[in-house]
This record gives structure tokens, C-alpha cells and sequence, in this order.
């Protein structure tokens, strides 16, 4: 029964003290409509701190309003009582921080509301019990908790949450109303004159929370949802995202006390690293750990490693992370669940339409690739052109790029149901990427949910896709090749060297799993076939450490084939990326001449050359010059009886170079002026010529910048800025600016500018060599 002598002595109190109800309620900060109904008996006795308030206001004593409050004896669920918040909360000050500046408001407008969202696990509920608790003292009028079950199989009626809420906020049940719409406007009438906060937990959707939300008024809705909630208006959204590295080390540490030795960081980051920085997989973690003293971090390292069994391992009681995906996934169409068991598939970190559009339908027999990735090798296994003009037409189908038809609509559809629900998060503009965990998740139902054969059909069909729009994209670097065969469709379109260079790069990851399935599969021809088109390409992006995979799978798989001309081309491509790709220079050598070593028992003149070639650039990385040049000198007649232009002149630049290293720079000089001419002389393709050019001008522009002829080296660097930007080397481009940048200073200009584009261009080829350089002519 309502307490009416607390609201006898409630009364007496303000009006001996002379106030107004809305005087009190500036006063105490509790409103006026709660006073009101207080006094007349219409709700129960407040908390101890909201009568505390209320006797400072009226200055009487503490005891003034205490005692006389019943206990609740009716049995009835406590909705109002807040659930118990974690004690080891870590993080997530900036969300705080924009719920606090949300929350204040002069309760002239809309109450405000914030919807709290993102994939299970992330803790959502933690950070809004957390808020709660720290914006208490301004709701004197009750903080409400409601759960309302949105992830599970039965969601709370609507009509459900508000009963409670106007029972919590002490509306007696004979004048609820039955319907839902008023008993919603009973809601927004009881809380429009008090300040009351509302934590309405894992709501399904916006049908769900509509009529749970107040009108206008200083009350405080927080909202949690795996969900966005889209279609809520004038509220502030809050998408959370894993903790910061530096957070889940603090969180393990909290939870388990092994994690906080500083003696166990680097395991500490490595399982915070295996959870995906993931509260709730962190906390299971901690947990594990706390409970078993004579464990070290490294022990949970250990449990966490296997991929197939980290989601069993990131279980605690009746806790797990899988149940918590399981969740979201339960909420999904059956089109959407085929898609993301089958996403599983994809090998790199992100993806885009085009290759989701590939995981689309039913799995069915794996397709013959045909002449989609076949070649007809000319006499020659390597670099020249002479090459078939490309795949055969009409063996692949274009995706649904732009989502136009019935079909790219319904694969829109059904990334958005995923990312709606927190099962796939964006990666840019109709790009998505999985959180390391569920891609587990997925690629664990898709073990559930398919036969072997369908998934290694499914998985085989995807990357030969892959790789025939692949090999199309790095022939356009290839001499011989360029732009696609008339008719050819493939995943993209490849119109022009820039879009077939931004797809390989977007999608390196993808293409090199790609190589990496049909290389498990036994498919040797098409691996080396997508190796032989990338060479050109490789030369663009030597600082990319994936190349010495990429012809490491290469080298191994044409070991394998008849043709023994394929394995020394491929033995010589490896041999250059543990030179420069990887920095192996010994390795590289040693590769280089074995290479070497079958060319001349093949009798093949243009391998030899390139051995020597790759052997000499091992040589010069390791320091030792003299041996460098003496191999690349005797790689000159061995290219020029074999026909081979392309490395001819390249050979002459590759001189200049250790020549420049030697500090012989005339002479360096001297080799680049013949590599310009030779390329006058000889039919060197296109592609070849503008590299080999680009290069000639740019050492030659640092062989004068190292001899101190800065007027000579401006005018150098400036010839070959304009090549290098046609050519789009970055490290190319670095040296000149640098070369340019250090003569401008030296001759009294400023050459700030360069040095910082030269740091840039360093920066985003992974080029470094003159980085030091760079920087201390800038300090200079």
C-alpha cells in the first residue's frame, strides 16, 4: 500500500518551509511531478538518496524523511533495480563521454534517446549499466532496467515492457491500460515531469522500443541493439567496436592476475590478439586464467592457437562466444545463412561484391576451367612478349557489380540482413570484413552445414574465378599483352592499367589465397600461369613481401610440370624476392645460381642472364660489390645472343647502379647513357622501355647528386620526376624527389617540399633505403 504518512510529512516539511512544489523541485532536483505524486500517496516512498535530497532542500534534518518505507511485499519483479555492473570495466571513455553530452538537455524537446549497437560480445549492456551508474545522480527519480530479449527466439511484447515500466514507476495496475497505445501514453505522461533514466537492454527492433520511449522531458533512454535501429529518429547512435590493444591487455589484467605480470606482455597481447579484442571473449579468457592459478598466459596461448578450436575454448560456465553469435545468427533468412557459412571461404580479411556474388546459389560440381586460365607458352618461359593474347573468351560471368539486377539485389539484401545484425562490419564502400571470431563462426557452420566435396567444390570454383580475373589484370603490365581480349568478362572490368593495378592491390590478400587453394589442389599449371602474368606487375611492388610466396608456390609447382623451362624461369623469379621482397640475400644467391646452373644444362641463354642477373642483386644487397658487378657484366652477352632486349638494357642500368654503390660515378654515368641508348636501338616493349628509362635518369640524377654536380642533378631529377609518375614506381619516384629536394637546397632553394613527397612516396612502396637521408636533410 503506498506509504501516505511519507507523504503526510513531505507535505508538512514544504509548507512550513514556504516553498512551492516546482520551488522544491528546483531545489532538491527531484521533479515536481514526483513530489506531487509523493504527497497525495500516488507512489511509493523514494530512495534513500532521493530523500536526502529532499530534507536538504527543505533543511531539516537527515532524519527528517527517513523510516516509514514499506517493504516491497508483493512479490513482484524489481523492474526498476538496475542489474549488478561489472566492477573491472575498462574503456570506452569516449562513449561515455558523448552519452553524457547527449544526456544534457533543458527538457524543453524530445528526451534523449541513445541506441547503443554492434555484434554480440562487444559488451553493449556494460557500457550502458556503466553510464548509468555515473549520470545516477541525475535521475533522483528512478533508473529503470527492462530486458527485453531482442536476440532471443521470443521477444518481449512491446505491451509487456510497458506494463512494467508503469508498475516500476508506480502506476497501479487497475489504472493500466489495456491497450498498448495508451498504455504508451500513460508512459510518456508519467515520466514528462520527472528525471528518470531507462536502460532498455537487446532491443529487436524499432516496433519493439517505439512505444517504450518518452515524449518530451529531461528522462534518459539507453538503448542496446545488435541492431542499429535505423529507423529510430532524433536519437544519438553509438556503434561500439573492439577494445584498443592496449584496453584488452588492461581488462585480462583486471580479470586474472597471471596477465598482470609485466613479465607476460607479449603473451598477454597475443591472447587479446586471438580474441579480437573482444570483451566477452577477453572476460572468458580472464576467467579461464583466474581459475586455474598454476596456468600461465602462455598456457591460454596454447588453448587459443588452434583455430578449430578457439571457439570451444572461449567458454566459461554457462558463457561462450559462440552461443553469443548464435544469437544473431538464429535472426537470419535462410538466403542470408547460405551466404555467411559460405563467406567462410573467402581467404583474405575483406572482400567486396564481386566475390560475394561468387558465393551466391547453390554449391554444385566444381566447374571445368578449360582455356579460362590455360596459355599457350611461346618457346621461351619467361618475360618476353609472343605470348597468346589472353584466356579464352566468355569463360567467366560478370557479378553483379552495381547490384542492378534481381540477383545483385537479392546479394545486397542479404549483406545488409548480416551487417544489420553485426555479423559482417564494413570495409568501405560496398565492402565488408568479418571479426577475426566470426569468421571461425562461419567457416565452423559451414563444416556443420555442407559435405566436403560441395565446400572443396565451392572453395576451388571461387578461386579459379579469382585468378582468371588476376592473371587478366597483371598481363596488363606484361609485354605482349595489355588490355583484355575482345569479349573477355571476369569479375571487374579492367579498363586501363590503373584499375587492373588498384584491383590486384585491393584484392592481393584474396588473389594470393586464391593461389594458395589451387596449389594445395594440385592445379600447378594455373598457379604458374598467375605467377607468370604478375612478373611485370611484381616489379612495381617489389617492397610487397607476398611476392616470395607467390613464386615460392610457383617455383614448387612448376617443379612439378614436364617443362623444366617453366621451373628455372620460376626458381629465378623466387630468387628475386628473397632478395628484395624479403631481404634473404643469401638465399636469393644461392637460388640464382642453382637457376643458373639448369639454364646451362638446358642450354638456355636468356635464364642464364636473368640468374646472373638476380644473383648479382643478392650480392649487391649483401654488401658486396665487386662481386655484383662482375656477375651482371658477364649476364650482357649472354642477353644479347639470346635476343632478350627487354633485359639487355636493363642490364646496363643495373651496372650504373653498383658502379653508383662503388663510387666509380662517371662510369655510372657513363652505363645509364648507354642503357638510354640501347633503347633506341632495340625493340624494347613499351612497358620495359618507360621502366627502364624511368631508371636511367633517376640513378643517373643520383650519381651526380653523390658526385656533387647539384645543377646537373636538378636537371636530372627533373627529367625523370614526369617519367617516374608515367612509370607510378613509388620508390622511383622518392629518389627523385629526394635527388631534386637535396639539389634545390644545395643551390639555395627550398627543397622541403620534395623531401616530404620523397618520405610519402617511401612510405607507401616500403622503400627505405634513403629514408635516414631524407630526414636529415629536412632536420638539416
Amino acid at each position: 500500500m503506498p506509504d501516505q504518512s511519507f507523504g503526510a510529512r513531505l507535505r508538512a516539511l514544504r509548507q512550513a518551509a514556504g516553498l512551492t512544489m516546482e520551488q522544491l523541485a528546483e531545489a532538491s532536483g527531484v521533479s515536481a511531478r514526483a513530489i506531487s505524486d509523493m504527497e497525495r500517496g500516488h507512489s511509493r516512498a523514494p530512495q534513500a538518496r532521493t530523500r536526502a535530497a529532499l530534507a536538504a532542500a527543505l533543511g531539516a534534518g537527515a532524519d527528517a524523511l527517513a523510516g516509514d518505507v514499506p517493504a516491497r511485499t508483493d512479490g513482484r519483479p524489481r523492474t526498476h533495480d538496475l542489474p549488478r555492473a561489472i566492477t573491472d570495466f575498462v574503456g570506452r571513455n569516449d562513449e561515455i563521454r558523448r552519452v553524457r553530452a547527449h544526456a544534457a538537455t533543458d527538457g524543453t524537446g524530445p528526451a534523449p534517446v541513445v541506441v547503443v549497437h554492434g555484434q554480440g560480445g562487444l559488451g553493449k549492456t556494460a557500457l550502458a549499466l556503466r553510464a548509468a551508474g555515473e549520470l545516477a545522480e541525475a535521475y533522483p527519480d528512478g533508473r529503470f532496467h527492462v530486458d527485453l530479449r531482442g536476440a532471443e527466439s521470443g521477444p518481449l511484447p512491446p505491451g509487456e515492457a510497458l506494463m512494467r515500466l508503469l508498475r516500476a514507476l508506480d502506476v497501479a495496475p487497475r489504472r493500466i491500460a489495456g491497450d498498448d497505445d495508451e498504455r504508451a501514453g500513460q508512459l510518456r505522461d508519467a515520466l514528462r515531469d520527472r528525471r528518470c533514466l531507462l536502460v532498455l537492454d537487446d532491443a529487436a527492433d524499432e516496433a519493439q522500443v517505439r512505444p517504450l520511449l518518452p515524449g518530451d522531458g529531461r528522462s534518459l533512454t539507453l538503448i542496446t541493439s545488435r541492431r542499429a535501429l535505423a529507423g529510430l529518429e532524433g536519437v544519438l547512435r553509438l556503434p561500439l567496436a573492439p577494445l584498443a590493444p592496449h584496453e584488452s591487455a588492461a581488462l585480462l589484467a583486471r580479470i586474472a592476475g597471471q596477465a598482470a605480470d609485466p613479465a607476460s606482455a607479449a603473451d598477454v597481447g597475443t591472447v587479446a590478439g586471438l580474441c579480437g579484442h573482444l570483451p566477452l571473449a577477453l572476460r572468458i579468457a580472464g576467467t579461464r586464467l583466474a581459475s586455474r592459478p598454476a596456468w600461465t598466459v602462455g598456457h591460454l596461448v596454447a588453448r587459443l592457437a588452434d583455430e578449430d578450436r578457439r571457439l570451444a575454448a572461449l567458454t566459461a560456465g554457462d558463457t561462450s562466444v559462440e552461443a553469443a553469435f548464435a544469437l544473431s545468427h538464429a535472426q537470419v533468412s535462410h538466403a542470408g545463412r547460405a551466404l555467411f557459412r559460405r563467406l567462410g571461404h573467402v581467404p583474405g580479411p575483406d572482400f567486396g561484391l564481386p566475390i560475394a556474388a561468387l558465393l551466391t546459389g547453390d554449391p554444385g560440381p566444381d566447374r571445368d576451367s578449360g582455356s579460362g586460365h590455360a596459355l599457350d607458352r611461346d618457346s621461351g618461359p619467361g618475360r618476353g612478349p609472343g605470348r597468346d593474347a589472353g584466356p579464352g573468351g566468355g569463360t567467366g560471368r560478370n557479378a553483379d557489380h552495381d547490384g542492378g539486377t534481381e540477383r545483385g539485389d537479392d546479394l545486397l539484401n542479404a549483406l545488409d540482413e548480416l551487417e544489420e545484425l553485426g555479423l559482417l562490419e564494413p570495409a568501405g564502400p560496398d565492402r565488408y570484413r568479418f571479426h577475426d571470431l566470426i569468421r571461425l563462426f562461419a567457416r565452423d557452420r559451414l563444416r556443420r552445414e555442407e559435405s566436403a566435396g560441395a565446400r572443396a567444390a565451392t572453395e576451388q570454383a571461387m578461386s579459379r574465378r579469382i585468378l582468371e580475373t588476376a592473371i587478366v589484370a597483371g598481363r596488363w603490365f606484361e609485354p605482349g599483352y595489355g588490355a583484355p581480349p575482345d569479349g573477355w568478362t571476369g569479375l571487374v572490368p579492367l579498363p586501363s592499367q590503373d584499375d587492373a593495378a588498384a584491383w590486384l592491390q585491393l584484392e592481393a590478400e584474396n588473389w594470393l589465397g586464391a593461389l594458395r587453394v589451387l596449389a594445395a589442389a594440385g592445379d600447378d599449371q594455373l598457379v604458374v600461369d598467375t605467377a607468370e602474368a604478375m612478373h611485370w606487375y611484381s616489379d612495381r611492388t617489389h617492397y610487397w613481401t607476398g611476392w616470395y610466396e607467390v613464386f615460392g608456390l610457383s617455383r614448387a609447382a612448376a617443379a612439378r610440370l614436364p617443362d623444366r623451362r617453366q621451373e628455372v624461369t620460376h626458381l629465378n623469379y623466387l630468387a628475386w624476392a628473397a632478395a628484395t621482397c624479403v631481404h634473404r640475400t643469401d638465399e636469393g644467391a644461392r637460388l640464382a645460381m642453382e637457376a643458373h646452373d639448369v639454364a646451362v644444362t638446358l642450354g638456355d641463354l636468356r635464364e642464364q642472364a636473368w640468374a646472373l642477373q638476380y644473383a648479382a642483386e643478392s650480392w649487391r644487397r649483401a654488401g658486396a660489390p665487386e662481386r655484383s658487378l662482375d656477375a651482371v657484366r658477364r649476364a650482357v652477352p649472354l642477353a644479347d645472343a639470346a635476343g632478350d632486349h627487354d633485359s639487355y638494357v636493363q642490364l646496363f642500368q643495373r651496372i650504373g647502379v653498383v658502379l653508383i654503390d662503388l663510387g666509380r660515378y662517371d662510369e655510372a654515368l657513363e652505363s645509364f647513357r648507354t642503357t638510354l641508348r640501347e633503347l633506341g636501338r632495340r625493340p624494347v616493349a613499351p612497358e620495359p622501355a618507360l621502366g627502364a628509362r624511368t631508371g636511367a635518369h633517376t640513378f643517373a640524377a643520383l650519381a651526380l647528386a653523390r658526385a656533387g654536380r647539384w645543377p646537373d642533378a636538378l636537371r636530372e631529377a627533373e627529367r625523370a620526376l614526369p617519367l617516374a609518375t608515367e612509370f607510378g614506381g613509388n620508390s622511383l619516384l622518392s629518389l627523385a624527389h629526394l635527388v631534386r629536394g637535396r639539389a634545390r637546397n644545395a643551390l639555395g632553394a627550398d627543397g622541403r617540399d620534395d623531401l616530404i613527397r620523397a618520405l610519402e612516396h617511401m612510405e607507401i612502396s616500403g622503400y627505405h633505403k634513403y629514408e635516414a637521408e631524407a630526414r636529415a636533410e629536412l632536420s638539416a
